[in-house]
């Protein structure tokens, strides 16, 4: 990657980054020798080194939840890589096999992959800093991997996945579900999870950063493993979830509401590209109460809450380590402070916290008439490929599908 590309880098937040050296530790201790020469010494007192995947939909440009939920912790992690020299390896898909579970245009779909890509470029991620970037359709050994699963994958544990239910039961009746279920409801939906679990596990993943509305389908990843391993050889990796310490971000005008692109309303969320006037106009304008103070109580005043949230993961550390002060200690220091006031501030934090994203961003993404980003995916899908097909190379002679690896 050209080196206009700007760069967890220290160490992961807090508990995240703990759980992954924790595990990483017990992981060398169960595989060290009881060897007493100097050279097995040296080879197996090396750290095994992390695997971590992650990947996000092509919805096009990110909003500021997808942002402190997921891609600000993709770059902290690889900012970490390249400072500690660990050798980790990181791959982030754009996964637009999972988006056509429900109905695309396709040229609007080959457009919102090129938007995420580009804004994850933006972001600072750099295939020069041990990002692998890539579209998760450049990589056939995903879906061959899933068909490889699915023999093997229960049913009944697919069936009692939260989002499938919830698909289910969303307004309609009992006496309808069955019906639903066989008539309108597709096979991709039901069966996603087993490609998500592919997806990890075709890179032999270590660990994958996950929100909490996902540990479910890590959970299942994990019995794709250890079912395949069971029946076949001990092949696949069961992952290690690792979940942010990070709260959600609310709605700006429903605030007991997620921030999210499906709601019509624009004023609603904040797009990482978003121009400085915009972000100041939406949170200026972001739904409170009729209370002109700063409190920090979330069940009450969710709207208040939501900007202290902000406030704290957009404002300046205290620290070194980039430790910031909770929204509880933000809202301590606002005593007596207006409501406008503390718009004010968090607007200036967004801002800051996005400085130069809009910019990159369109430069990557009409650099070279387009071809530039099409270079940089092909790249990162080549690493991928191959990754990935030394897994697959394992698990078809495992199968009876391949020759035994030379």
């Amino acid at each position: 990657m050209r080196s206009t590309l700007c760069g967890r880098c220290k160490p992961l937040v807090g508990s995240t980054r703990r759980q992954i050296l924790r595990s990483a530790t017990q992981q060398q201790r169960r595989n060290e020798s009881t060897s007493t020469t100097s050279e097995q010494k040296e080879v197996t007192q090396k750290r095994k080194r992390n695997v971590v995947f992650s990947g996000i939909q092509p919805t096009g440009v990110p909003h500021l939840g997808n942002y402190l939920g997921a891609l600000r912790q993709w770059k902290r992690l690889q900012d970490d890589v390249e400072k500690s020299g660990s050798g980790d390896r990181l791959l982030f898909s754009v996964v637009d096999l999972h988006a056509i579970t429900m109905p695309q245009d396709a040229d609007v779909l080959r457009l919102r992959r090129r938007e995420m890509l580009a804004a994850l470029l933006a972001i600072g991620l750099d295939p020069d800093k041990g990002s692998t970037i890539f579209l998760q359709s450049s990589v056939p050994q995903h879906t061959e991997l899933m068909w490889i699963l699915s023999c093997t994958a229960s049913m009944g544990y697919l069936g009692r996945m939260t989002q499938w239910k919830s698909k289910l039961t969303e307004n309609n009746k009992p006496a309808d579900i069955d019906q639903l279920a066989t008539t309108k409801l597709k096979l991709g939906l039901f069966s996603y999870p087993v490609l998500q679990a592919a997806d990890i596990l075709v890179h032999r993943a270590t660990h994958v950063p996950v929100g909490e509305d996902q540990k479910q389908h890590l959970e299942f990843a994990r019995e794709c493993a250890t079912n395949f391993n069971h029946t076949f050889k001990n092949i696949l990796i069961p992952p290690e979830t690792v979940t942010a310490p990070y709260p959600r971000v609310m709605s700006l005008t429903h605030p007991h509401n997620k921030m999210s692109k499906s709601t019509p309303n624009h004023r609603s969320r904040i797009l990482i590209t978003s121009p400085a006037s915009e972000i100041k106009s939406r949170i200026m304008g972001a739904v409170t109460d009729s209370e002109n103070t700063v409190t920090y109580e979330p069940e009450i005043r969710p709207g208040v809450a939501n900007l202290l949230e902000l406030l704290s993961q957009c404002g300046p550390s205290t620290s070194s380590k980039e430790q910031r002060l909770t929204a509880q200690e933000l809202a301590g220091q606002y005593a007596g402070a207006t409501l406008k006031q503390l718009k004010e501030d968090v607007a200036k934090a967004v801002c800051g916290e996005f400085e130069g994203i809009r910019e990159r961003y369109d430069d990557f993404l009409h650099r070279k008439g387009g071809k530039w980003l099409d270079e940089i995916e092909a790249e990162g899908a080549e690493v991928a490929r191959q990754n990935a097909e030394q897994t697959m190379k394992l698990v078809r002679h495992a199968v009876g599908l391949g020759p035994r690896p030379s």
